[in-house]
């Protein structure tokens, strides 16, 4: 994390010491296993709540740290230094809890912030669907105004935490065709009619469930609605905004370690006489790596700074960070694995978990691909 320091506050550099100690003692001696057995390890989420990181963003009134844009991506780089895939759900379950502080009215939040916050309860957000994933103002799932509830029917899928959250986020369709019929409810999983499909068989991110949850005729009091009607889709997209600052975070972090790693590895390897450390052709593919992640982490930065100042080019700078960060953490951590040789496609070592943590990344929270349509329409709208 050296390569970061110099541009930190003092507050900041004791978050990230504070944060990286709890990835090196919490997170990393057990990742590998977590992975190989796909255990979800909340108790240890819950201990990172104890440090605050439960409601980065959550403001203090209701049990949050309070914190910008900026401290957040540093604390989601620093615990994916210890395992991409639980600092990449500790993202998306801190863009929940944000969502209901930020659109929640005051009973909503002293509801649902406090036990977020302490992780007492996770939070879940449901807006891709089976036949909705990038497209996803063409959601299917309906809520339906029954007098003083809503009745809500449909299926949300690739549900980060589904299951063994309490707190769901969920994106409906109150109105007609397209986002403005789009409406934001908070379910609860004891909520009659809630239920889960089966955990996903997946190539990474397997020390966190990924899960269908399925809403079958789900009512719910119409206090659950977030803001009003027609507001879902504004909210969904905002609150991504965020959730892709701590997806590329948590790839700069994996990246990161990654590169740490190889550095060892390399020093105390030798071929042909000499460390492989020594080889200049290795020394360049090693300063392509630092190159690439410094300025991924540039750019991360200032798209963070971008949205905690409201700058209206966020979203914009969102996306270019999400993408190029996301990538850059892949490419690295690839290149990483192919530095270690035959000990890098070895489990025990930990480096292909991380190339395959590192690889969804790429996919969610808006593929790379939508990325690049959201930065060519911001180049493009001022000439159509």
């Amino acid at each position: 994390m050296s390569a970061v320091t110099t541009t930190l506050t003092e507050d900041q550099l004791a978050l990230a010491e504070v944060t990286l100690d709890f990835a090196q003692e919490q997170l990393a001696p057990h990742a590998v296993t977590w992975d190989r057995t796909k255990h979800f390890p909340v108790d240890v989420i819950r201990r990172a709540a104890g440090l605050g990181l439960g409601g980065v963003y959550v403001r203090e009134e209701h049990g949050g740290s309070g914190l910008t844009r900026a401290d957040g991506v540093l604390v989601f780089e620093t615990l994916a230094t210890g395992c991409p895939s639980i600092a990449a759900y500790l993202s998306i379950h801190n863009m929940v809890a944000w969502m209901i502080d930020r659109y929640g009215d005051r009973s909503q939040r002293e509801r649902w912030l406090p036990d977020l916050c302490s992780a007492a309860s996770l939070g879940s957000y449901c807006l891709t669907e089976p036949e909705a994933g990038s497209d996803a103002a063409a959601l299917r799932t309906r809520a339906e105004r029954h007098g003083d509830h809503y009745v809500l029917t449909g299926v949300k899928q690739f549900i980060s935490g589904a299951g063994a959250a309490g707190v769901y986020v969920v994106m409906a369709r109150t109105g007609g065709p397209g986002p403005a019929g789009i409406s934001a409810f908070v379910v609860e999983r004891d909520d009659p009619g809630v239920s889960f499909g089966p955990n996903e068989q997946k190539m990474g991110w397997n020390a966190q469930p990924t899960r269908q949850v399925v809403l079958d005729g789900v009512r719910i009091p119409a206090d659950r609605l977030l803001a009003a009607e027609g507001d879902g889709f504004r909210i969904a997209m905002n609150g991504l905004n965020g959730g892709r600052l701590g997806i590329a975070a948590c790839s700069l972090g994996g990246a990161q370690s990654a590169l740490d790693r190889s550095l060892s590895h390399l020093a105390t390897r030798e071929a042909l006489g000499a460390r492989l450390l020594d080889a200049q052709a290795l020394q360049f593919r090693l300063a392509d790596m630092a190159t690439e992640l410094a300025a991924a982490r540039a750019l991360l930065r200032q798209a963070a700074e971008a949205l905690g100042a409201g700058d209206p080019l966020a979203p914009r700078l969102c996306a270019m960070a999400k993408r190029f960060a996301t990538d850059t953490g892949y490419a690295v951590a690839d290149a990483a694995l192919q530095l270690h040789g035959g000990y890098g496609y070895l489990s025990e070592y930990g480096i292909e978990k991380i190339v395959r943590d590192l690889r969804v990344h790429q996919i969610l929270e808006g593929t790379n691909e939508v990325m690049r349509v959201i930065v060519a329409r911001g180049l493009t709208e001022t000439l159509r």
